[in-house]
């Protein structure tokens, strides 16, 4: 039983980092999977049901601004990852994991471009984005003026306009720049 993690949500100046584990069965058969960036936003929409409608079990994972800013990046998505692969209903006998590695007693192995190599990473890379999107867009009705749910926190000119005129929310990541101008 194998489990595919990825991530999103490294780069932008706000909200969460959202990883997924995710066990798929030996005769999985959805057409379309591959790297969510590769992918239009339609299509992994599209996919994004089916995924889960097949999928042996999800874990969702969740490291939000603040624990990025406390941990760093890299540190907050580890745990986002662990996260996911704990909300397994299924204990699996190997993590396939996009370019990284996390703190777990189950045999992993680290493929880089994994989400391009691996159906299950792949997988786990469009349920996340999907996920992150979904969580942006609710942000975006939370905090107007930003266009969260076009740039995904990303530091667009909607976005950096946005935060020179209101300034950071809770969801802004204090450390990145230019948020950190802020504090």
């Amino acid at each position: 039983m194998i489990a595919g993690i990825d991530e999103v949500g490294r780069g932008p100046l706000a909200g969460p980092v959202i990883s997924c584990a995710i066990v798929l069965p030996a005769d999985f058969d959805v057409l379309g999977v591959n790297d969510s960036k590769q992918l239009s936003d339609h299509k992994r929409e599209e996919l994004y049901p089916q995924i889960l409608n097949e999928a042996v079990s999800v874990g969702i994972g969740w490291a939000s601004a603040q624990q990025i800013d406390d941990l760093n990046i890299y540190q907050a998505t580890r745990a986002a990852m662990l996260e996911a692969v704990n909300h397994l209903t299924v204990k699996p006998q190997q993590l396939l994991i996009d370019a990284m590695s996390i703190d777990t007693d189950i045999p992993q192995l680290k493929l880089i471009k994994g989400d391009a190599k691996s159906i299950s990473i792949g997988a786990a890379s469009i349920v996340a984005k999907v996920f992150r999107d979904h969580v942006m867009q609710s942000y975006d009705q939370r905090y107007p003026g930003y266009e969260f749910s076009h740039n995904a926190g990303y530091g667009t000119k909607a976005h950096l306009a946005g935060l020179a005129q209101l300034g950071p929310t809770p969801i802004h990541r204090k450390t990145f720049a230019p948020v950190s101008d802020f504090f």
